[in-house]
This record gives C-alpha cells, structure tokens and sequence, in this order.
C-alpha cells in the first residue's frame, strides 16, 4: 500500500465556522486509516484505540469491506422498506443464527435500536394488560446509557444527558446494576420490561455479573416481563462472544445492536424471540433507510471476516492475555490506577483522577482512546487487533503512567494539570501493515 497522501486544508477553520460545537474535540484531524492505524493531516501516524467508539470491527478500511461496499454500491443502494432486497433477508438470518430463532427490524442507529425496543415493550404492555398506557413501565440501570433520541434518554438516568430537555418520556425506573432485589423492588403490575446494557461503556465498562442475568431472567419469566439486552457497544463480537450476554449462557426477549454490526457504516437492529416477534404489525413501526443495501452489505461483509478470520476466539484469548498485564497496571501504579474492567476488546482503566489529560498524553505518544464514567480510559480496539498491537499499546499506557509518576511532585508544586514531556510523533516512517 502506498503511503497515505498529505491532505492540508483549512478544516479547523471550516469546523470552526459551520460545525455546531456540541462535541469537545481534540486539536486533530484524521484523514486516512488502515487497519488498526490512521494519519493525521500532519502524517502522523497513531494506533486507534477507540474504533469509532466501537463501530469498526474490522479496522479502518478493510479490503474485503471496501470490496463489498464498492461492489453493492454499483449495483443497488437503496430501495426502501416497500420492497425486498437479497442483503438484508441475507443478514437477518445471519443474526437470527446468532440470537436464536426469531426476527430482525433494521434501523440505522443504537438509539434507534433501543427507541425500538421502547416501542416493543410498550406493545408487549398492552397485550399483558389489555389497556393501552395501563402497563407502560421499563426497569433501567443506574448510571446506564441507551442513547439521545427522547426514549433513549429517558431511560438514561444521567444529569448531563437529560438536562435542558424535559419533560422527558415517561414510565422509566431506575436500579442498581448487579443487584436484584433493587430490581425485583421495582416490579409492579404497570411493568413491561427490564431493559440494561450487557456491558455498560458509556458510564465505565462495568460487566452485568453471571449470575444477576441468570436472576432477572426468572424474575421476567415470573412476572412476564420482556428481558431486553442493549449490546450496541458491547455485541458483534467485541467480548469475545458475538453478543456479550453469551458469556452467561441466557437467551433475552430481545436485542439491541448497532455500531459493529455494520464495520463503520450506520447501521442498527433489534432482534425479538418468536414469542414476541409478532408485536409489531404493518404500520406499527418502520424506517426509511434501516436495512438498506449498502447498509446491509456492510453488515454482511463485516460478519462474514468475523466468521471467516475466526476474530471471536482471537478477542477472547488475546483480551484475556491483555487484561491480565493491563491488571497488573493497578499494584505497579497504585496512586492512578484503581482498577481495570471489561473483558474482549472492550476494556476499562479506571483512574483516581480525571482521564482527560491521561487521554491527551495517550494521544500524543500515538494512541487514541476514549473517555468514559468520568475516571476511566475506555480502550475499544478492532476486532483485527493483534497481541504485538495489543502490547504496543500497553507499552505505551504505561509509560505515560510512568511520566505522570516522575513528576507528580513537579505537577504539585507548579500546576493543578499534569506536565508530560512532548514525545517524539509517531510518522509515516513508521507505518506498518496491520
């Protein structure tokens, strides 16, 4: 592959002027990536850590993606809900396969996704209670994160999130995750659902324990309830399992996904059991662009290189082996690290302080990651990711944690932010094929 050619424009300027500014963004700007690697507009080269916050299971630009994304997009890009198309019948079964007997609804995002399953529950309500309004109430996790759109957001029980846009939906409570009885409080004959993440990352990448999913799964069963699981971060493969709740060995009513399902292009989908499959009729619930072709050719090329590369049993083998040195992070720096979460690719390092300068440091010795919780560095790499890259990255961690070591005392004394050393930038010089 040729090296990535120099693009200097005034892209800050045009950000600058046009953008809305509702995202604090680093001083950056990407402009070509392979594999697990991209290029700044400077040519610096930075291994990407946050995958598009979870989107790109393959890596930037895979050939195989790229092949069938060009492929579709020659031939039949969009036709609508109105008719059928071979890609999305294709990758309905493909998930089906993976869920469990049941159906697909296709939309384009993780909110939409969970606004879905909103709307499922809300139907399921009416068919246990005979009343529409009477049994509305879905059971949410403390600190969770479904999304933005209004169902999403009400049932994300964070200030920041909700704040400036009430009223907000109705009908959401809110537990303690990994505890049941603080669920099992909230059940009431106006009860509909118990809707959580698998694996909460937006708020830290804290894992439901194996036994709390066994138990909410009878505590559903008791009380007919839907159990719906939101994997829009944590599925397609980024635990180890295709879905994360897989490690548990339960099966839910049904699924929310997005991000890696399409390997960096917009897609989402919910995944009902054949007992509730039938809730939604003609008419009760659609989307212009969910499951288009391009969309769908997308997902089927990314869950074919999953398949065909055998990637599920390298992220779980590999983030085991990773997760195990990346523990050790929290004795040899006690006064930073207070522990490290997850499991896959999809890990935490929660911190004593905030993360953002430890992000910024991160990014200027060539790694890319993300924020999450308010204390912890969310590390989601590629599902391609290697052990070297793996360590690589680790090498790096720790060397920042180690400047922030040295000069604790310095920072004391002179400043309320870190002082890091600038490193030396990671350039084309040094870019290799992943």
């Amino acid at each position: 592959m040729n090296q990535p050619t120099l693009i200097r424009t005034n892209t800050a300027e045009l950000y600058d002027a046009y953008v809305m500014k509702n995202y604090s963004r680093p001083a950056l700007t990407l402009v070509q990536g392979s594999g697990v690697s991209v290029w700044d507009d400077a040519g610096r080269e930075y291994l990407d850590f946050t995958s598009g916050i979870g989107a790109l299971s393959l890596g930037h630009c895979h050939p195989a993606w790229v092949g069938a994304i060009c492929q579709q997009a020659g031939k039949l890009v969009h036709t609508s809900n109105v008719f059928r198309h071979p890609q999305q019948g294709e990758l309905a079964c493909k998930l089906a396969q993976q869920a469990g007997p049941g159906r697909v609804f296709f939309c384009n995002s993780g909110t939409e996704a969970n606004e879905s399953l909103v709307k499922l529950a809300r139907l399921h309500g009416i068919q246990k209670s005979g009343e529409e309004g009477k049994c509305i109430k879905i059971i949410c996790a403390k600190m969770a994160f479904h999304g933005r759109t209004y169902g999403g957001m009400s049932a994300t029980p964070q200030e920041k999130i909700q704040k400036g846009f009430r009223p907000l939906v109705p009908g959401f409570v809110f537990a303690e995750l990994n505890n049941l009885q603080s669920f099992a409080a909230q059940v009431d004959e106006h009860t509909a659902a118990i809707l959580i993440e698998t694996v909460q990352g937006e708020s830290g990448i804290t894992e439901c324990t194996k036994e709390f999913l066994w138990s909410l799964r009878r505590l559903c069963d008791q009380h007919n309830l839907l159990l719906m699981f939101d994997e829009v971060q944590c599925g397609i493969g980024r635990t180890g399992k295709f879905f994360a709740f897989q490690h548990s060995g339960i099966c839910p009513d049904a699924i929310g996904m997005a991000k890696g399902l399409g390997g960096g292009y917009p897609i989402g989908a919910i995944w009902t059991g054949e007992k509730h499959a039938g809730l939604f009729t003609p008419g009760s619930h659609g989307s212009t662009f969910g499951g288009a072709s391009l969309a769908c050719a997308a997902g089927n090329a990314t869950l074919a290189v999953i398949e065909q590369d055998q990637l599920l049993p390298k992220v779980e083998d590999n983030g085991a082996v990773w997760k195990s040195r990346l523990e050790k992070l929290a004795m040899e720096f006690p006064k930073q690290v207070k522990a490290v979460t997850g499991r896959g690719y999809m890990i935490g390092i929660v911190l004593r302080a905030e993360p953002a300068p430890y992000i910024a440091e991160l990014r200027e010795q060539g790694l890319l990651a993300v924020g999450a919780g308010g204390d912890t560095i969310r590390l989601l790499p590629s599902l391609i990711t290697t052990l070297a890259q793996l360590n690589e990255a680790t090498e790096i961690i720790v060397s920042v944690l180690k400047k922030k070591e040295t000069t604790w005392c310095r920072c004391a004394i002179f400043s309320r932010t870190p002082i890091f050393p600038l490193p030396r930038s990671r350039t084309f010089s040094h870019w290799r094929r992943s």
